[in-house]
């Protein structure tokens, strides 16, 4: 195995870690916890597949931070409470017993919740009920109801509670969180056009659509050790709306990936369905604008699957990678690529159907199943 000239085995530093290679595992909603939202043995061995098969970094699927409006699914996993946290530490122990880090990333569902144990309410940025339907592998149906605006009060409360969960974060032995601020999730929400008709500092033009974003991730790093790793994933389409872009095109872009720099972000996750394509009609992908108006490392993800791919995004800017798709068929990735064996295809009905829930060939025996 000689991976010396592959640039996908380069070294890369991530924080206080230098990862030996630029291929990380990409978040996945798997709705596999229990119903109050705690992780299971089953997700830590799912988990430290990933990092066994050589994903030099780890992120979690969306979890919920507080026991409030956030949750978005049944059986997601939240870090709202003590319970949670030691939920978690078995999950992180699993990971770090393999050699990788792993990041919890930090999810406000907002409007688009669809299962919440704590509220039948929803809160968005303004009372607009989102486009599209809830998502029947997350088991939702039907339209989605219609939101309540956030008050002042309401998003100060946000703030604090992503700043809590992050402390949680440390408490059950993560070495970061990624604030998610993509997909049509809350924070999203702000930023776009439509969900946010508000006339206050949150609301209006770019620079105020993405305050709440930079605010949380200010707040965040304010509240967490120096080493502990704090990024944000921003895309421009949504789990119920793939076709949006943001409507001031790379001035947009420069905007948010700016603010979103100085307010510490360690690094940016950009993600699209395909990231390889221009990020508006013509022009640079979003990976190339972030990396040119940010000033951070940059996490590339979506439709990389495919080695080549993979390398030229590297080559165009992106610092690491992440794989949902290509992980879920191949959990050894990194491995079969250093050794040049071929990849499997993903299969979305065999693995995300009727459900994305985790499904029992997924995870490895322990070790001593046959003992």
């Amino acid at each position: 195995m000689n991976t010396s000239n592959d640039i996908l085995f380069d070294s890369v530093d991530l924080g206080d870690e230098t990862l030996p290679n630029r291929v990380g595992l990409a978040p996945m909603t798997r709705t596999s916890a229990t119903a109050d939202g705690r992780a299971t043995t089953e997700m830590a061995r799912y988990y430290a597949k990933f990092a066994r098969g050589g994903f030099s970094f780890l992120i979690t699927e969306g979890t919920y931070p507080d026991e409030a409006y956030s949750q978005g699914y049944d059986d997601q996993p939240g870090i709202a409470n003590d319970d949670h946290v030691e939920a978690w530490r078995r999950v992180t122990d699993a990971v770090h017993d393999e050699g990788a880090p792993i990041v919890a990333q930090l999810m406000h569902a907002g409007a688009l919740s669809q299962g919440n144990r704590y509220t039948d309410e929803r809160l968005a940025p303004s009372a607009v009920r989102p486009k599209g339907e809830q998502l029947e592998m997350y088991g939702g149906s039907g339209e989605f109801p219609e939101p309540r605006a956030a008050t002042t009060d309401d998003i100060e409360d946000v703030i604090e509670k992503f700043v809590a969960a992050a402390e949680r974060a440390v408490e059950a032995n993560f070495d970061g969180v990624e604030v998610h601020g993509a997909n049509g999730y809350l924070l999203d929400q702000f930023l776009t056009t439509y969900t946010n008709e508000r006339d206050d500092e949150y609301g209006g033009d770019v620079e105020n659509r993405i305050r709440l974003t930079a605010e949380v991730l200010e707040a965040v790093q304010a509240a967490t050790p120096d080493e502990f790793v704090v990024g944000v994933r921003i895309s421009q389409s949504k789990v119920n709306d793939p076709d949006y872009r943001w409507p001031g095109g790379e001035d947009d872009a420069e905007v948010i990936f700016e603010r979103l720099t100085d307010a510490s972000a360690d690094y940016l996750h950009v993600t699209e369905e395909d990231v390889t394509t221009p990020a508006f009609e013509s022009g640079p992908t979003l990976t190339e604008l972030a990396d040119r108006y940010g000033d951070v490392p940059v996490i590339a993800n979506g439709a990389l699957e495919d080695p080549d791919a993979a390398r030229a995004t590297v080559a165009a800017g992106a610092d690491l990678i992440t794989l949902a798709k290509g992980a879920l068929a191949n959990p050894d990735w990194p491995q079969r690529v250093a050794e040049d064996r071929p990849l499997a295809d993903f299969d979305f009905q065999r693995i995300l159907q009727p459900d994305a829930t985790i499904d029992e060939s997924e995870v490895p025996e322990p070790a001593d199943a046959d003992d």
